[in-house]
């Protein structure tokens, strides 16, 4: 089944810039569809892959973290193709 992931990591600590940029570079490495915006990144692909993949990287981000949160949302769908109708 494909899933689409939107994420948004928040460090609650100064000096958060580098474990954000090293999160989504993992990501984008993975080989999986990925999508940024300046509020999010998402995540494409089936949902063994991705939540394979999202539980190492939430992990390691986790533990180059002091303190954060990390918001996410999964849709039953891959909707990387997505473009609003109005």
């Amino acid at each position: 089944m494909k899933i689409s992931v939107e994420l948004t990591l928040t460090p609650l600590q100064d000096d958060f810039e580098p474990a954000i940029i090293h999160f989504i570079k993992k990501l984008r490495n993975s080989g999986l569809k990925v999508l940024e915006n300046p509020l999010s990144t998402q995540v494409y692909g089936d949902y063994d892959v991705v939540m394979q993949l999202l539980t190492q990287e939430i992990k390691e981000a986790f533990e180059l973290i002091e303190r954060g949160l990390l918001y996410m949302k999964i849709v039953k769908s891959d909707r990387h193709n997505y473009e609003p109708h109005f």
